[in-house]
């Protein structure tokens, strides 16, 4: 079964098509006999010739199937296959009738004519000289088309891929490639450098060196952006990876550097006497960001002058009395019209943005209150009795021909608000801050919340805490612990570790305990135990819905993929009435917790009667329906609910445990996290005090008591290379 065989037939019907990647379910006829096939293929339609390869599988419910590999389209060659491929409507503007016309008049020459002779077509009652050329442009494009994946096809390029390579360079897609094949690291097209150097291997001509040199010298940027989240790398950094990835001479690599420079493909600027290299996107990102924010801070908006009493008013209203420094954060924020809000848990940040916002409110100010997840604008429209919702709906995502997200909300189009009030700062990368700016009205407040002490985002720059060392921008930090607040362990633990103090272990009465285990293994089995039956009996919590396992790290015995591996097993075993899907070494059941694991703006999603668009990195859903004859799942993200081919599970991954990084941005009921056998790298303070701060009811910590201090000691941080603070000090400067 295993065999790779190549059939060439014509397609009957398709069953399911996705237009995003190409995934397709289809029956098509190969010597009389119908057989199912599925897989990247593009578009089809009925009637089309295709020569497919791929291997044979058995699908437990539906049989036999062709899984393509390959799939090129063929020109059909008699009158009845080329009658079908006409008629099925693969050609814009000509439908079954049109067709039987076209074939009556021409016969075997209608290709021809189709192709090279369109005014003859206009010799057929019905069609009009325009008509005639439309239908000959789509026809060459079609036939452009197929040319371009029977030529890519031979560099072991998938049709999918062949697909994308088209729709980005157009008809002459093969000849680009053939001369520069480095063009498919671009972002977009999703080839790696090394699988581009294959492919230059296999072309009949080197390309010049020239081509390899300048996209590995990209690749190195783009890799740091996505695993350091670097917005910039100091030149010198650059070159021993990049010596290694391309065997040049740093001479030959230094040339290179110059003219990516010249071409504006490198931004090249001198901070701090060391010269630092940017992509173009975001040198322009954090240089606009800091000319916003220092514009508004040279600009504040007006204010009415009783403002004071509206805050004696939000005081009544809320029943509170604030202290000193809430009430100079609620100040700022009215007079200044841009205020950084930070501190650690219990310090009444919550109390302190529900009071900024009511004196906004009470200013006559229209308000809108977003933050980076899904989940976290959910807690915030809980915390406020307002609406809340993410950036990305704030700003109105979309995206261009390219499949690149950007928003309709932006300099020509800004937000029609007051005030903008952003939750969970600390995660918000430098690309999004940027286009959040872009959108302000002039006048608008800006109110950022966060703690500075967290994670930075998991996307590029280092906004929150640049915004804070420029020490341009007014900052207020909450740092006395509400008495309410201090009952708590979870609280008083969470600022022990800040501070670089142990946390009290030996409560047993609270909501913060530490089981002492032995090893990483015997850790994960205690953590396995515990979500399945210990807790949800003692507490009375629900496995999936309320308890969260964080890692520190993916691998080991206690990582991620281990521990969703036993809970899986544990609370979502198999059963009669589970479909299940087997992706890879993976097995997505009906009814299991998954994670969406990158940022997909074209995932279409229905809340109601509200459609939209986008599943975002970090989003966690429940795993509904798996539709075996669409071959798609149904995800339910909260309030949102979106369907996935089988081909994109690529996207989702098991969240029974996720790494401490993934769960920013969200708040759990219960948290369980084992501290044995990580690794030196990842145990590091932060991290740890992230953690802590995501459980909301109930923090439980497994493992060796040793590897616990080693992270509460560790305050090192991983450097990450951005310029947004340099960028607002050198602004400054020239104000």
């Amino acid at each position: 079964m295993d065999e790779s065989v190549s059939l060439r037939g014509t397609v009957e019907s398709v069953t399911f098509h996705n237009a995003d990647n190409g995934y397709t379910v289809f029956d098509f006829s190969s010597d009389g006999e119908l057989l199912t096939a599925i897989g990247n293929t593009g578009e089809l339609f009925p009637g089309e010739v295709v020569t497919l390869t791929g291997r044979w599988t058995v699908h437990p419910t539906f049989g036999k199937q062709l899984k393509v590999e390959s799939c090129v389209p063929a020109l059909p060659e008699t009158e009845s296959e080329m009658l079908s491929y006409l008629a099925s409507g693969i050609i814009k503007g000509i439908k079954e009738k049109t067709a039987q016309k076209i074939i009556a008049r021409f016969g075997a020459d209608s290709f021809f004519v189709l192709e090279h002779e369109p005014t003859r077509l206009a010799q057929i009652k019905g069609i009009s000289l325009e008509a005639a050329r439309r239908m000959s442009e789509e026809f060459n494009r079609r036939a452009a088309e197929r040319e371009a994946l029977i030529a890519l096809e031979k560099y072991g390029l998938t049709t999918a891929e062949c697909m994308r390579i088209f729709k980005k360079f157009g008809p002459n897609a093969a000849q680009t490639v053939e001369r520069n094949p480095y063009l498919l690291c671009n972002e977009g097209i999703g080839i790696t450098f090394d699988r581009a150097c294959d492919i230059a291997g296999r072309l009949p001509e080197t390309p010049d060196e020239g081509y390899k040199i300048d996209a590995g010298v990209l690749w190195v940027l783009r890799h740091n952006r996505d695993t350091g989240g670097h917005t910039c790398v100091p030149r010198e950094k650059l070159y021993p990876p990049c010596e290694s990835l391309l065997g040049c001479g740093r001479e030959r690599l230094d040339a290179r550097l110059d003219a990516l420079i010249a071409q504006k493909q490198l931004i090249s600027i001198t901070q701090l006497e060391r010269e630092m290299l940017f992509l173009p996107e975001l040198y322009q990102a954090e240089k606009q960001a800091a000319e916003t924010v220092l514009f508004m801070r040279r600009f504040a908006p007006q204010c009415s002058s009783d403002f004071e009493e509206d805050i004696r008013a939000a005081e009544l209203i809320g029943g509170v009395v604030y202290n000193e420094k809430q009430r100079e954060a609620i100040r700022i924020a009215v007079q200044q019209g841009i205020l950084i809000l930070t501190g650690g848990p219990g310090t009444g940040k919550t109390t302190t943005l529900r009071g900024i916002l009511k004196v906004f409110e009470r200013q006559g100010l229209e308000v809108a209150l977003a933050a980076p997840t899904g989940r976290a604008a959910k807690r915030m429209s809980e915390l406020t009795g307002r609406e809340a919702q993410t950036l990305h709906r704030l700003l109105e995502v979309e995206w261009d021909q390219d499949d690149r997200p950007g928003f309709r909300r932006n300099q020509r189009n800004p937000l029609s608000c007051g005030a903008v009030i952003v939750d969970e700062l600390s995660m918000v990368d430098v690309l999004l801050f940027s286009s959040l700016l872009a959108a302000l009205p002039i006048g608008c407040r800006l109110v950022m919340v966060g703690d500075s002490d967290q994670l930075p985002p998991v996307g590029a720059g280092n906004v929150l805490q640049d915004l804070i060392a420029s020490g341009v921008l007014p900052v207020v930090e909450l740092d006395v612990v509400f008495r309410q607040a201090m009952e708590s362990l979870i609280v008083t633990n969470a600022h022990r570790i800040v501070h670089g103090e142990s946390p009290e272990l030996r409560r047993t009465d609270k909501d913060f305990f530490f089981l002492r285990r032995s090893g990483a293994s015997a850790a994960a089995q205690t953590i396995a135990e515990l979500a399945e039956t210990r807790l949800p009996k003692a507490y009375g919590v629900d496995p999936v819905n309320d308890i969260q396992v964080l890692c520190p790290s993916r691998k080991g015995e206690a990582g991620t993929v281990r521990l969703n591996q036993l809970l899986q097993a544990r609370i979502n075993p198999p059963a009669k009435h589970k479909r299940e899907h087997v992706f890879g070494q993976r097995i997505f059941r009906e009814g299991d917790k998954l994670m969406q694991i990158k940022n997909n703006y074209n995932i279409p999603w229905t809340s109601g009667e509200r459609e939209g668009l986008g599943i975002f990195n970090g989003d966690i859903g429940i795993l509904e329906k798996i539709h075996e004859p669409a071959h798609v799942m149904t995800v339910r993200f909260d309030d949102r609910v979106a369907e996935y081919p089988f081909d994109g599970n690529q996207e989702l991954e098991h969240a029974y445990a996720v790494t401490v990084h993934k769960s920013q941005g969200n708040e759990f009921p219960v948290v369980l996290m084992p501290v044995a056998g990580v690794v030196a790298q990842l145990a590091y303070r932060n991290l740890l005090y992230t953690a802590v701060t995501r459980a909301r009811q109930l923090m439980i910590l497994v493992g060796d008591p040793e590897t616990l201090t080693r992270m509460v000691k560790n305050n090192s941080r991983a450097k990450r290379y951005s310029g947004l603070q340099q960028f607002l000090l050198e602004g400054a400067a020239e104000a």
